[in-house]
C-alpha cells in the first residue's frame, strides 16, 4: 500500500531561504503528497502542474482534438488562419480552456465558431464586458467561445457548453509582417506555451492562465497538429527550408511554393515551426506599400540600411553574462546555453572585461568584479559554467537587479548578455527595470530552446537598445555567437533620422528610430491624407560615413491587396504603447487608448476580446465541467520545469501551488486524493517522524552547524534513509548545485546521524527528502 505524508513543515533559516521537509515511507516507489503545514497560509499564486489522468469515462479531460494552421505569405505579409477543433467524447457537458501561443507581433483581427452547419461570427468587445456575457451564456446553457489575450504572444480560448458528441470548430485569423535579416526571411509559428515560473506578487496573483496542466517530458498529447504554407514571394526564390521540422516543398513557379509537414502522423506541435527563405541575388522587398481605405489611408515603408562594414580598432568592452540555470533549463537547454557561452566568452579580446552571474531561485556570481579576458580567466569561467545543472525557480528580476548593479569598469562600454528560455511572468517588470537602469549600456538577450518566450526576449532587446537572438539547438550556438560579435563590433547605422517631405502624413510609428545592429530594413508605419506624393528620406551614419536613402512616393501605387497594413499599423501602435513599458501614461489612460484601438480596428488586445455567442440554449440543465486542455512540454524541456519534478518519475501527479523561491510547495485537490493508483489507495499519515527535539531543534542545529562562511547561496535536493534507530544512511543528491554546495549539503545530513526519531513507523526505515539551502 502506498503511504503519503500529508503535512509539510517550512522553516526560515539564517540564509533567508526556505527549507521544505517531507518524509516518504519505506521501499515504495511512492507518490508524494506534501501540502501546506500547520499555521501557514496557503499561497494564492498560480503555477503550472502535471495533469492527473483519470479513467472516468464521463468527462473528456482532453477535448481539443486538432489544431491546424494555413499560412499565406504574399510579399512581406503573412496571413494565418488557425483552426481549433473541440470534440466531447464523454457524457458530461464541458467548458474547455486552451492556452496557446502566436507571434509576438500577431494582429488577430477575426474569429468565428462553427457548430455543425451553423457559423457564429465573433464580435470584438471590451474585455470585462465580453467575459461577463460569456459567463452568463455559460450559465444559461448557450454554447459560446471567448478569446482573451494574456500576453502579446499568449492567448486563452474558452469554449462553454460543449455537449456530449459535439464537434465545435473555432477559427481565428491574424496577420504579421516578415522582416528579412541579411537577406533571409523567416516565418515563425509558435506551437506551445512553455510552463511559466510565477514568483508571485500583486500583479500576477490573478493570472489563471499560468495554472495549466502539462504532460510529462516526451509524452505526446491526444490532439493533432498540422501546418501548411503557401508562399508567393513576388521575386524569384533562391532557397527555402525549415530549420525546425521535416517538410515537403512543392514549387509552383519561380516565386511560388507550397510547404507542408512531411510526416503528418508524427506529433510535431511541441516546438516553434520556423521557415526561412532567401530571394535570388539576396534581394529584399524594400520600398513603400500604400492602402487607401474608406476613411483612412495607411502606408508601410521598408528602407534597407547599408551593408555592415568591417570594424577596425574595436575598443575594449565589458560583458556581463546573466545565465538562467533554473529547472526549465535543465538538460538540453542548458547544454545549448553552455555551448553558446563558451563560444561567446572564448571569443573575447584580451583587453575586454567580463563577469558571469548564474541565477535560478537565487544567484551566484563568478567574481565580485569583472575580470580581464585572459586565457586563464576564460578557462576558469568555462569550468565554472560546465559544473552547472539546471534546477529551481526562475527569479529573473533579482538576477537583473544584481547583475545591473555591479560596479562598471571605468572608461569601458558595457553590454549585458542574458541567456534564458524566458519562462517567467514578470516581463513588464523586467522591461521597466532595464529601461530605468540601463544607462549607456546595451542589452542582448539570447532565447534558448525550441519554444522560448519571444515576448520577453524581444522586449528586453527593445528596451535595452540591443538585438534579440534565438538559439534553438547546439549547432546554432557557434554561428549565432559569431553574429553577436559582428553586431557588437559595429552597428550598421547610427544617429538615424527620418524626414518626410511633401507627403501629408500623421500617426507615424515609431516616433524615433534606434541604432540598427543587423542588416535589417528600418520599418515605418503611418497614415496619410491627400495625394500620395513627396518623399521619405532616411539618414544616418555607417561608421564615419553619412548614409542617405530616399523613397519617392509617386513610384508606388496604392492597392487593395495591402489592406492588412491597417491592422499592422494598429498592432504596432499597441505594441509600442502596451507591450513593453508605459513612461508617460497612467494605467487608465493606457487602457482607454489601447481599448479604443482594439475596438476601432477589430483587434484582440489586453483590454479587448473576441466573443462568439450562440443564441440557442443547448444545455438545458446548465451543468458542465470545466477542463483545462493539457499541453505538451516544449521539445527539450524536462520535467524539472514543473516545480523541479525529476525525470525519473519519482514524483508523480504534482500540482504546484505557487510561490517557491527556493523550494516548491505542492498540493493535490481532495477529489484527486480519492482516486486509486497502481500501488493502491492513498493513505494519509497525519504526523510525520520528527527530528529529535522537534523542528525548532532541526532549524537550530542546521543554523549552528553551517560552517561555510561564503556568500554564495544554493539549493540542494537531498534524499536519505533514516533507519529504525535514527541513524542516517544512503545519502543521495537528487538535484545538486555544484560540487562544493553538494558536499556541504551531504556534510550537514551526516551530522544529523542518530538524531531522527522514526519510531512511529515501527521497524521500517524511513526514506526522507530535504530541500536544503546551503551557504558557501
Amino acid at each position: 500500500m502506498k503511504t503519503i505524508i500529508k503535512r509539510t513543515q517550512k522553516f526560515s533559516f539564517l540564509f533567508n531561504l526556505i527549507l521544505l521537509f517531507s518524509i516518504i515511507t519505506g521501499e515504495l516507489n511512492a507518490q508524494e503528497y506534501p501540502v501546506i503545514g500547520p499555521g501557514i497560509e496557503k499561497p494564492k499564486t498560480h503555477s503550472p502542474y502535471f495533469i492527473i489522468k483519470s479513467d472516468n469515462p464521463e468527462t473528456d479531460r482532453m477535448p481539443l482534438k486538432s489544431t491546424n494552421a494555413n499560412v499565406n505569405i504574399a510579399g512581406v505579409i503573412a496571413d494565418i488562419q488557425l483552426s481549433q477543433v473541440y470534440k466531447n467524447t464523454g457524457s458530461n457537458s464541458l467548458e474547455a480552456i486552451y492556452v496557446f501561443p502566436a507571434s509576438t507581433r500577431a494582429a488577430i483581427y477575426s474569429m468565428k465558431m462553427k457548430i455543425g452547419e451553423r457559423e457564429i461570427i465573433a464580435v470584438i468587445q471590451k474585455r470585462e464586458s465580453a467575459r461577463q456575457q460569456y459567463e452568463l451564456a455559460k450559465q444559461n446553457g448557450q454554447t459560446a467561445s471567448l478569446l482573451e489575450q494574456e500576453r502579446p504572444n499568449v492567448f486563452t480560448m474558452n469554449v462553454a457548453n460543449i455537449l456530449p458528441g459535439d464537434l465545435i470548430e473555432v477559427e481565428l485569423k491574424y496577420t504579421e509582417l516578415l522582416v528579412p535579416e541579411s537577406g533571409i526571411y523567416e516565418f515563425v509559428y509558435p506551437t506551445v506555451v512553455g510552463p511559466r515560473y510565477n514568483s508571485g506578487g500583486e500583479n500576477h496573483s490573478a493570472e489563471n492562465w499560468i495554472e495549466n496542466p502539462y504532460l510529462r517530458e516526451g509524452e505526446s498529447p491526444n490532439y493533432s497538429f498540422d501546418i501548411n504554407v503557401n508562399l508567393n514571394s513576388g521575386l524569384p526564390i533562391q532557397s527555402l527550408q525549415s530549420k525546425s521540422h521535416e517538410v515537403s516543398i512543392e514549387y509552383k513557379g519561380k516565386h511560388k511554393a507550397e510547404v507542408s509537414l512531411r510526416d503528418k502522423n508524427k506529433f510535431q506541435g511541441n516546438k516553434d515551426f520556423i521557415l526561412q527563405y532567401r530571394l535570388t541575388g539576396a534581394k529584399i522587398a524594400s520600398g513603400l506599400l500604400l492602402f487607401e481605405g474608406e476613411k483612412e489611408n495607411f502606408f508601410l515603408a521598408m528602407i534597407q540600411p547599408p551593408k555592415q562594414i568591417k570594424a577596425e580598432n574595436i575598443p575594449p568592452r565589458e560583458y556581463i553574462f546573466i545565465i538562467d540555470v533554473s529547472g526549465s533549463m535543465n538538460g538540453f537547454p542548458l547544454d545549448v546555453s553552455k555551448k553558446l557561452l563558451k563560444d561567446l566568452i572564448g571569443g573575447l579580446k584580451q583587453d575586454d572585461m567580463f563577469n558571469i552571474l548564474l541565477f535560478a531561485g537565487s544567484s551566484r556570481l563568478y567574481s565580485e568584479k569583472s575580470v580581464e579576458a585572459s586565457r586563464e580567466n576564460i578557462n576558469n569561467a568555462i569550468s565554472f559554467l560546465e559544473n552547472q545543472r539546471g534546477g529551481g525557480g526562475t527569479e529573473l528580476l533579482p538576477a537583473l537587479k544584481r547583475g545591473m548593479s555591479l560596479s562598471a569598469t571605468e572608461g569601458v562600454s558595457r553590454s549585458f548578455i542574458i541567456s534564458t528560455d524566458g519562462y517567467v511572468t514578470v516581463e513588464k517588470e523586467a522591461f521597466e527595470y532595464i529601461n530605468k537602469n540601463l544607462g549607456n549600456a546595451n542589452f542582448f538577450p539570447f532565447g534558448i530552446g525550441s519554444s522560448v518566450n519571444r515576448h520577453l526576449i524581444e522586449g528586453m532587446a527593445h528596451v535595452g537598445r540591443g538585438e534579440a537572438f534565438i538559439v534553438s539547438n547546439v549547432a546554432e550556438a557557434g554561428p549565432i555567437a559569431e553574429k553577436f560579435r559582428k553586431y557588437i563590433s559595429r552597428p550598421v547605422l547610427t544617429n538615424i533620422e527620418l524626414q518626410i517631405k511633401d507627403f501629408d502624413t500623421y500617426d507615424v510609428e515609431p516616433s524615433s528610430i534606434p541604432d540598427v545592429f543587423a542588416e535589417r530594413p528600418v520599418i515605418v508605419y503611418g497614415k496619410w491624407k491627400g495625394k500620395a506624393e513627396g518623399s521619405i528620406i532616411l539618414t544616418g551614419y555607417t561608421g564615419n560615413e553619412r548614409y542617405s536613402k530616399t523613397l519617392n512616393v509617386p513610384d508606388y501605387k496604392a492597392a487593395k491587396s495591402n489592406s492588412a497594413i491597417k491592422y499592422l499599423w494598429a498592432r504596432e501602435k499597441i505594441r509600442l504603447l502596451d507591450d513593453f513599458i508605459q513612461v508617460s501614461y497612467s494605467h487608465e489612460e493606457l487602457k482607454e487608448e489601447v481599448t479604443a484601438l482594439g475596438l476601432k480596428y477589430n483587434l484582440l488586445t489586453s483590454y479587448t476580446s473576441f466573443l462568439a455567442l450562440d443564441s440557442e440554449i443547448r444545455n438545458a440543465n446548465t451543468i458542465s465541467t470545466t477542463v483545462r486542455q493539457p499541453l505538451p512540454l516544449p521539445q527539450g524541456v524536462s520535467n524539472y520545469a514543473i516545480g523541479g519534478a525529476p525525470s525519473n518519475g519519482y514524483r508523480k501527479s504534482m500540482r504546484i501551488q505557487g510561490n517557491y523561491k527556493s523550494a516548491p510547495v505542492y498540493e493535490m485537490a481532495d477529489a484527486e486524493m480519492e482516486e486509486e493508483s497502481e500501488a493502491g489507495t492513498y493513505q494519509i499519515i497525519e504526523k510525520p517522524a520528527e527530528f529529535k527535539g522537534g523542528m525548532d531543534a532541526l532549524e537550530k542545529f542546521l543554523k549552528n552547524n553551517s560552517g561555510m562562511p561564503g556568500e554564495t547561496k544554493a539549493i540542494v535536493y537531498v534524499q536519505f534513509t533514516v533507519d529504525a534507530d535514527g541513524s542516517v544512511k544512503d545519502i543521495k543528491i537528487l538535484r545538486g548545485f555544484d560540487s562544493m554546495a553538494d558536499k556541504e549539503a551531504v556534510r550537514l545530513i551526516k551530522l544529523t546521524d542518530k538524531m531522527w526519531n522514526p519510531a512511529m513507523f515501527g521497524k521500517k526505515a524511513v526514506k526522507s527528502q530535504l530541500i536544503i539551502p546551503v551557504k558557501f
